[in-house]
């Protein structure tokens, strides 16, 4: 959304698409699930008084506009894309069918998963690891606003101190904010290690992809 308070900003949506066709080589495939905290978030609807799994159906319809406006920019970047959505809409969206997604992404495809995993009460967090393990992926690169997982909220508390990497029982005793704890509990049990990492630094996508130390990396525990 940009400096904007809600909504879809073109430009930011144009930056995030040529990060992407910057990371995109014949040797990498990349399956992008969004969000649609920037148009609607469910559980803020739910607070107010909304039936929560009504919120989060609109909530999933919010991350199938935002997919649409990626693949509009990813295509205009000269990167072919495809959008597979977990919930039906044939007119506008190839239906989540596991097997075609990995065929898509075999093919040098994009591929840009939207509407969550269908189902009410998951995250975006949730939706992605799901989709990774499902898909074999080798890792998962949260893109997000903080440049990796801290041991407090680096907004509130300026002294918050950056992990480099964490193991998941520590982020999880921990109780730390970064990603929720179905994401974590589903990454922990198949080993599918998760990068934090700020996308508003220009290249970071493309740092990320190939591999190189940004953020935190979330994964099997550490030995101290």
């Amino acid at each position: 959304m940009g400096e904007a308070e809600y909504g879809i900003d073109p430009g930011v949506v144009r930056n995030i698409a040529l990060q992407v066709a910057e990371a995109k080589d014949d040797r990498t495939e990349i399956a992008i699930v969004v969000g649609g905290g920037n148009i609607f978030r469910g559980l803020a609807a739910s607070a107010r008084g909304m039936d929560r799994s009504t919120g989060d159906y609109m909530g999933m319809l919010a991350t199938v506009m935002n997919g649409l406006a990626i693949q509009d920019a990813l295509e205009q970047a000269d990167c072919p894309t495809r959008v597979m959505s977990a919930i039906a809409m044939n007119e506008i969206a190839e239906p989540y069918i596991r097997r075609r997604a990995v065929r898509h992404l075999e093919k040098g495809r994009v591929v840009v998963m939207v509407a969550g995993t269908g189902n009410p009460y998951f995250t975006t967090d949730t939706a992605a690891t799901l989709r990774a393990v499902e898909i074999h992926a080798q890792v998962i690169l949260k893109a997000t606003r903080v440049d990796g997982v801290y041991d407090a909220d680096p907004e509130k508390h300026p002294g918050a101190q950056r992990y480099s990497r964490i193991g998941y029982t520590e982020l999880l005793s921990n109780r730390l904010q970064a990603l929720d704890a179905t994401a974590v509990s589903l990454a922990m049990d198949n080993d599918m290690p998760i990068v934090v990492f700020d996308m508003t630094t220009p290249g970071n996508i493309a740092r990320a992809v190939r591999g190189e130390r940004i953020g935190t990396l979330i994964s099997a525990e550490v030995s101290h």
